[in-house]
């Protein structure tokens, strides 16, 4: 990252470079407050003020995948939800976020920009401040911010490819279950086959999203007949070699707030889906450029 230069709590920079991409509402207050001062021909702006993290830190190995001033992406853990079920208890990534930031000495409130589900692993994206925050949120709005997962399934999809657009909605026979419902809302799932194994038979297939419905992902498989392995709330199988939906968010894309470049972020597989794929035989020939879509298993690419 280019273009600035943080001194504490301040950025300085030049006011022709990256100041246009400030959101307006934040640009104002800091101007009511006196905290953007241009003088010399630069600019700046306090931007990085010490917050509290908002959840009591606690520590634990976490794998930070990207992070500046702005933005942090770590890739959670599976059974480790994204923030608490109830206000001032532990046990989630918000209070390993603060833990990591109170181990590197930063004062930063934790704010998730999007969530997986409990047993979902993958690349999780956060903002550092108050300027990260309203862009991310409203690239989120915007569809800006681009989510690829990767599922272990159930089966074959035919058509191999295609958009899953059926609304959403809860399941009034099981509280913890949501469903298509023409009374929902509208959910959107682009899925597309990567490899299959037609003896088993199961699939890796890759999907993206246009919304954020909750369980839209296994909602949607299930709904075409494909649920995902381990899957066992929404019509998956059982597997010894994973004890929960095989499921990982597997890449991120985003506009980075301060100056709009692109960011992509990438997060390894998890080991027990690793020894899932690598479990099914292959039955399908090598692709066209040579590669081994077996070997090891259905990797990330």
């Amino acid at each position: 990252m280019t273009g600035y230069v943080r001194r504490g709590e301040w950025l300085e920079t030049r006011p022709s470079f990256g100041l246009s991409f400030i959101p307006g509402k934040l640009a104002e207050r800091l101007r009511r407050n006196g905290e953007w001062i241009e003088r010399g021909g630069a600019a700046r702006l306090r931007v990085f003020p010490a917050e509290p993290y908002g959840f009591e830190p606690e520590w634990a190995d976490l794998e930070v995948l990207y992070e500046d001033d702005f933005c942090l992406v770590v890739n959670k853990p599976a059974f480790v939800p994204v923030h608490p079920p109830r206000e001032g208890e532990g046990g989630s990534l918000a209070n390993l976020v603060a833990g990591y930031y109170e181990a590197t000495g930063q004062r930063v409130r934790v704010r998730h920009i999007h969530r997986l589900d409990a047993e979902t692993t993958g690349a999780v994206l956060y903002a550092k401040n108050e300027w990260a925050q309203l862009s991310l949120d409203e690239q989120m709005r915007s569809k800006t911010v681009r989510r690829q997962y990767a599922a272990i399934v159930r089966g074959v999809p035919e058509p191999e490819s295609g958009t899953i657009d059926a609304p959403i909605g809860r399941d009034r026979h099981h509280g913890g279950r949501r469903r298509v419902s023409p009374s929902g809302k509208r959910a959107v799932t682009h899925y597309e086959t990567a490899e299959k194994r037609e003896t088993v038979p199961a699939s890796l297939v890759r999907l993206r999203l246009d919304t954020g419905r909750t369980h839209q992902i296994r909602v949607h498989l299930q709904h075409i007949g494909h649920p995902l392995i381990g899957d066992l709330l929404y019509g998956g199988d059982s597997h010894p070699l994973i004890d929960r939906q095989a499921l990982h968010g597997e890449r991120l894309e985003f506009l980075h707030p301060f100056d709009r470049e692109p960011v992509s972020v990438t997060a390894p597989w998890p080991s027990d889906m690793i020894r899932l794929a690598e479990s099914f035989p292959r039955t399908d020939p090598p692709q066209s450029d040579g590669t081994d879509p077996a070997a090891p298993g259905w990797e990330a690419r």
